[in-house]
């Protein structure tokens, strides 16, 4: 009987020959930039920082318009902090004062976050006069004056006023819904008596601000977000253009990884179209710039909207009732239904017991386990069967090595049926672990509770650990090494050394080599795991921990092989009969054998 007995000297160096191409390859990358490209690259950062955004210029309706003349007003409450500009009469800044921003010159989330500010944002309302001139409130320079919680903005045209009124709940005790909400009213007066138009153009240009450490995952998180057919649908769109011409949106927003920035109308938005861009370096991740246009009457443009600027938070957004909680990315249908029914609450239950973030993970990945453990347990059990009957298919592989390969891969499935092993029962594991796996790889980066939460050389959970940063950059890795992400691919190569000794070595050339892949697969993973969110390769380190000692405890305690041997046997005198799954292949392979002899036949009366 053959055992599986772990690493032989062919597999360490192996082993050991892999490590040193892999180091070698970092090395080999490092950054040897001349001065000039350097000089250069500074260059480009420093445009793209000036071009990112360009404050509106009233150039053509106010050109007498002066820095002076721009004034602001504020409003606050225990959430928001803002600040209403009188060119454009728009909000132009917002701070979230409950959080704080990640400051990549500390490694700290020390900084105020800002969700708008530095003219990232700029909105307005766009028609025609009746001359055919376009206007736009974006231009018009305003008369800000504040009264309790109101903030109210007046500009004048050719004789019309236009309002707009923001105001902030700021009663202490309200609720946390209405803290995040602003409500905005734009009110005309005169106005028809320059336009004819019956419905004016809203456009919206954003540019999305880094809050976070993981650049190209909050980059890849950034999109639009939108809502329709009165708040019962919902969409995004991460792509370079959105266009939703023939629906009407009921709110639209730019979502970013932890928070948005949404704006609703009470009568939507008609004819929407949009467009994103990515900015690869500097403060800001995306361009974005959406157009939709909003009912006049008679003219006169007299709407309600609603601003929120509110953090990602499952129980705040769905307190809306507005479909505000589709915009946090947990994955969708029975992926989504896990997340949202399951790891979210279970987390936050073993989170009030006053565990930190890093032991409330670990806790739940043993919960998960000892809820898969009946389905490990059959998969080991599979694997010590077929450690037990291997010498018989090796036998069947010496006899049938020049024969007919269909002839030997009947008489295999022959020594499984009488051994009563089904091999596709392994793949029973593999298929749950998939929704599982995309499931954290939704959780883990876009739980807001997570954020900012360290653990040992972590400093946030949601983004990765750079601990062991490089002078370099290596493609596809970066400039840094995840401690997490290196320890949790030593522990799934040492699972992949222990469970791949049942896995049989191709008979036939060209077949790819699964021992080798299988040892591959885990430094690719490295790979993914290095940018990724710490909290997901920590649980995925547990996981595989977990993994090895439920594999030694199942060897070496509840598992007997002379018993499985003896089961083996008894089962080899019971009459089998074929499953429906057994039958079809058997049938397959008769007709695959039938058509080649047919073949055969065929060739030999031609010659």
């Amino acid at each position: 009987m053959q055992q599986n007995n772990g690493l032989d000297k062919s597999q360490i160096i192996s082993f050991a020959v892999l490590c040193v191409v892999l180091f070698g390859f970092m090395f080999y990358f490092q950054n040897k930039q001349s001065k000039e490209d350097q000089m250069k690259a500074e260059q480009q950062k420093t445009e793209q920082v000036k071009n990112a955004v360009k404050p509106t210029q009233a150039n053509n309706i106010n050109p007498n318009v002066t820095p002076n003349s721009i004034q602001t007003a504020t409003l606050a409450n225990n959430a928001l902090k803002l600040e209403f500009n009188s060119l454009g009469g728009q909000v132009s800044k917002v701070e979230l004062v409950k959080y704080k921003a990640y400051d990549h010159k500390t490694d700290q989330a020390d900084l105020p976050l800002y969700l708008i500010t530095k003219n990232n944002s700029n909105y307005g309302f766009q028609f025609k006069d009746k001359t055919g001139k376009t206007i736009n409130t974006k231009d018009l320079v305003f008369a800000p004056a504040v009264s309790g919680n109101v903030a109210t903005l007046t500009a004048n045209y050719n004789g019309a006023t236009i309002q707009f009124v923001y105001t902030l709940n700021n009663n202490p005790k309200a609720e946390l819904k209405d803290q995040y909400a602003v409500d905005f009213k734009v009110r005309t007066q005169g106005l028809s008596k320059i336009t004819a138009d019956s419905k004016a153009d809203f456009i919206w240009d954003y540019n999305v601000r880094n809050l976070e450490k993981g650049r190209a995952q909050e980059q890849s998180h950034s999109e639009f977000s939108y809502a329709f057919n009165n708040y019962k649908d919902y969409d995004y769109d991460g792509r370079t253009t959105m266009d939703e011409e023939k629906e009407t949106l009921n709110w639209i927003g730019v979502k970013q990884q932890f928070f948005a920035s949404v704006i609703e109308s009470k009568t939507g938005f008609t004819q929407s179209k949009g467009n994103q861009e990515n900015v690869e370096e500097g403060e800001y991740l995306k361009k974005l710039n959406y157009e939709g246009f909003v009912q006049m009457t008679g003219s006169e443009l007299n709407q309600d909207f609603t601003w929120y600027f509110m953090p990602l938070d499952l129980p705040l957004l769905k307190s809306y009732d507005k479909n505000f909680d589709e915009i946090l990315p947990l994955g969708w249908a029975f992926i989504g239904w896990m997340n949202r029914g399951f790891f979210i609450p279970i987390y936050n239950f073993i989170a009030s017991w006053g565990l930190t973030a890093g032991w409330a993970i670990f806790l739940l990945t043993i919960l998960v386990k000892l809820i898969l453990s009946p389905i490990m347990y059959k998969q080991h059990k599979l694997s010590a069967m077929m450690r037990v009957i291997r010498p018989e298919i090796d036998e069947v592989n010496a006899k049938f090595k020049d024969a007919d390969p269909m002839k030997k891969q009947q008489t295999t499935m022959e020594v499984y049926r009488k051994a009563g092993v089904n091999q596709m029962a392994g793949c029973l594991p593999a298929l749950v672990q998939i929704p599982i796996f995309y499931a954290l790889f939704r959780f883990f980066p876009n739980f807001i509770d997570l954020r900012g939460k360290g653990f040992w050389f972590a400093k946030d959970l949601t983004a990765y650990d750079d601990l062991i940063k490089l002078p370099f950059k290596i493609p596809f890795l970066g400039d840094h090494l995840s401690i997490f992400a290196l320890a949790c691919t030593v522990v799934i190569l040492i699972y992949t050394v222990m469970t791949s000794g049942n896995m049989q070595q191709p008979q036939q050339e060209g077949m790819p080599n699964m021992k080798v892949l299988m040892y591959i697969f885990p430094i690719t993973f490295l790979f993914f795991l290095n940018t990724s969110a710490s909290g997901l390769s920590w649980y995925y380190f547990v996981s595989n921990a977990i993994n090895i000692l439920i594999i030694l405890v199942i060897k070496y305690i509840i598992l007997d092989e002379k018993k499985i041997h003896a089961q083996i046997q008894a089962n080899k005198e019971k009459p089998k009969s074929e499953g429906k799954f057994q039958k079809k292949m058997r049938e397959m392979m008769e007709k695959a054998q039938q058509q080649q002899a047919y073949q055969e036949q065929q060739k030999n009366k031609k010659k």
